[in-house]
């Protein structure tokens, strides 16, 4: 959520820098709203000291033994008036907070300023794509001609965009995922979560998936209740600091965390239906930072370089791009995305979104740390896939095939196939 004050103070540049993400901010709504919750603020106000004075006349009156009747009737007519307003103060607030809970994070201002994928800004490229001397299949085909990969067998145990893995590759995702949970942990410093693939709506309001983006989640109804399977780990774990306030020589705070994620892809439209790329449930490992305000873009930094290390230790080609205005999450004030190379697509393709959220969450959350002068104030959030388990997955099988359809497995990831050193299909 952006900060009120930023809008009563700053309204027109507020908006303006909204409507560089192609986001229209009602103004004139704003200010109806705030307009009305002044009027009832400033009365409720003035009708409290008028309680507390008439409190005072009241007691004075029974000090001198006189008759208080008329003094607290109209007491009771001030607290009635009272008891009206501060109802109505609740109501304009209520609806006050719906109104910011849907307005989008503010873009950083080095976030380039575009409308949508076309415009963002390529930052820099590692490794080099490889050149086959053969056809280069996708990884369907690899991974059917392989029977290890069975796209009718999840479509009939739960329908379309889900998948079924045996055997060596089953056991290579898996083993991807403990490299990465391995690899930050080890390396970057990241304390492992092991944490819950349900969550409630307060949950999913505090890392900004409620209300706005309902439609693209699986819901769990519980008797009147609603639970929600995740979209990414960034949510249990990032409420790890919701309602709380974490001591200021804590931070930062680092979390890898890996888990299933689910999501309806409700405005996907029919796009990447072939294949692994955008499925229904897939998996990934989560890097989530808690930081200093005055930290949190060298936390940025820092972060996406975790990410790409990954990628590096799997020498698999890929760039690195800024988001810009009109791509970015609603959520994210700034992101880089870490695409991956596939040489069937001769495309790269995004494995890994990057993303500062600055106080946006922390708001929602009310996830606070002391600063010096020992006064709460509100945390910074950041977030980045490290990676994406389904699509290092695709990456490794498309860069890695052979000839004869086999794929060899990269060095880095051996010591978690028991030393094997190609998936080759599997003797009937």
């Amino acid at each position: 959520m952006i900060d009120v004050q930023l809008l009563r103070t700053q309204l027109d540049e507020v908006a303006a820098r909204l409507a560089t993400r192609g986001v229209p901010f009602d103004t004139d709504g704003f200010r109806a709203l705030e307009i009305e919750r002044k009027a009832i603020q400033t009365r409720t106000q003035e009708l409290q000291s008028a309680r507390n004075a008439h409190a005072k006349k009241v007691g004075q009156a029974k000090a001198r033994g006189e008759d208080t009747t008329v003094l607290v009737a109209e007491a009771g007519g001030i607290n009635r008036e009272l008891g009206e307003l501060e109802a109505r103060l609740a109501d304009a607030q209520r609806q006050l907070n719906d109104f910011l809970a849907g307005v989008p994070n503010l873009p950083h201002a080095s976030v380039p300023v575009g409308k949508g994928e076309a415009d963002n800004v390529e930052q820099r490229r590692c490794g080099a794509p490889r050149e086959f001397e053969f056809a280069a299949k996708d990884h369907v085909d690899l991974g059917e001609g392989l029977g290890q990969l069975d796209f009718a067998l999840g479509s009939k145990i739960a329908g379309s965009r889900f998948v079924v893995m045996r055997g060596a590759l089953a056991r290579l995702h898996r083993g991807i995922a403990q490299f990465m949970l391995d690899l930050h942990s080890t390396e970057h410093g990241y304390t492992e979560v092991y944490a819950p693939y349900i969550v409630n709506a307060d949950s999913m309001y505090g890392t900004g998936q409620l209300p706005k983006f309902e439609q693209d989640l699986f819901i769990v109804p519980r008797s009147e209740e609603k639970w929600y399977l995740i979209p990414t780990a960034e949510v249990p774990v990032t409420n790890i600091v919701r309602d709380t306030i974490v001591p200021g020589e804590s931070l930062p705070l680092k979390f890898v965390c890996h888990t299933p994620c689910f999501r309806s892809e409700a405005g996907s439209y029919g796009k990447d239906t072939r294949g692994m790329i955008r499925q229904h449930q897939f998996d990934k490992v989560e890097l989530v930072q808690v930081v200093r305000p005055d930290a949190s873009y060298d936390a940025l930094e820092a972060l996406t370089a975790h990410a790409e290390t990954v990628l590096q230790k799997l020498d698999l080609p890929y760039r690195v791009m800024a988001l810009c205005t009109g791509d970015i999450g609603a959520a994210s004030a700034k992101t880089y995305d870490l695409e991956v190379w596939l040489p069937a697509q001769k495309a790269y393709r995004e494995i890994s979104s990057c993303s500062n959220f600055e106080a946006y969450q922390a708001r929602r959350m009310q996830a606070r740390f002391r600063n010096a002068r020992g006064k709460p104030e509100l945390v910074h959030t950041l977030n980045g896939s490290g990676l994406a388990v389904g699509r290092t997955l695709v990456a490794i099988l498309e860069n890695y095939q052979n000839a004869d359809g086999s794929v060899t497995i990269p060095g880095a990831l051996r010591p978690y196939m028991r030393g094997q050193e190609r998936i080759e299909k599997e003797a009937a």
